[in-house]
């Protein structure tokens, strides 16, 4: 049996959607994905739900003993949590302190199959990066191609000078959930932040998570 190396990653957060998906393939990535969490002795932070494929990585990687943590804005939990809560449910009041909150705890980011929400977190945290607020992994997990289109559209971005090459190269992205954490363990940050010093004065007045606390 292979004999896996301690991870560099104390903590993943996991973008994914609050539908299971019409195709099983996304429902069994989340579970393998949450495997691979639990084997490398990662723990998981998520957006709180307790459905969909949100439902399916959070139950999995507490059921393998691992500590998870679910933040979600107080007006979704009727929405999205039914039934039993997984693990630590960390109530927060919006959805951009939702994000904050996620990305400060993470040590990387994995995108799971999902729709506008998932998206909208994978790009925020995409240009973070581009932006040097931090130098955390970026994975997306393109479970049967889902994420082809995607990636076709960003690469059409770096052909028509939207994207610069180093910043394509934030978003690492493998078939399979194993793959995925392998490229994030060995990922180097390529790209050099244009605002490095970066102080999201608005973001502080607003009550959300500092850059200093995100790029932790």
């Amino acid at each position: 049996m292979e004999t896996l190396l301690p991870s560099r990653f104390k903590r993943v957060c996991v973008f994914c959607g609050s539908s299971p998906g019409k195709n099983p393939s996304y429902q069994l990535a989340a579970i393998q994905l949450a495997n691979q969490l639990v084997e490398r002795k990662i723990d998981l932070v998520y957006g709180g739900g307790s459905i969909g494929l949100m439902g399916l990585v959070s139950q999995a990687v507490y059921d393998g003993g691992r500590h998870v943590l679910g933040v979600i804005p107080k007006t979704l939990m009727p929405r999205e949590i039914t039934g039993e809560t997984v693990g630590e449910v960390r109530a927060v009041s919006g959805m951009h302190q939702r994000k904050a909150e996620m990305a400060r705890q993470a040590d990387a980011f994995i995108a799971l199959p999902g729709g506008y929400g998932t998206l909208e977190e994978l790009l925020e945290v995409i240009t973070w990066a581009q932006l040097g607020i931090h130098d955390k992994p970026v994975g997306l997990l393109n479970v049967d191609g889902y994420y082809n289109s995607l990636l076709s559209f960003i690469d059409k971005a770096v052909d028509e000078g939207f994207i610069t090459a180093a910043a394509r190269q934030i978003i690492v992205s493998a078939p399979t959930a194993q793959e995925l954490l392998c490229k994030l363990e060995e990922y180097v940050p390529k790209h050099s932040g244009v605002a490095p010093k970066l102080s999201w004065e608005m973001e502080q007045q607003l009550g959300y998570a500092t850059k200093s606390d995100i790029a932790r």
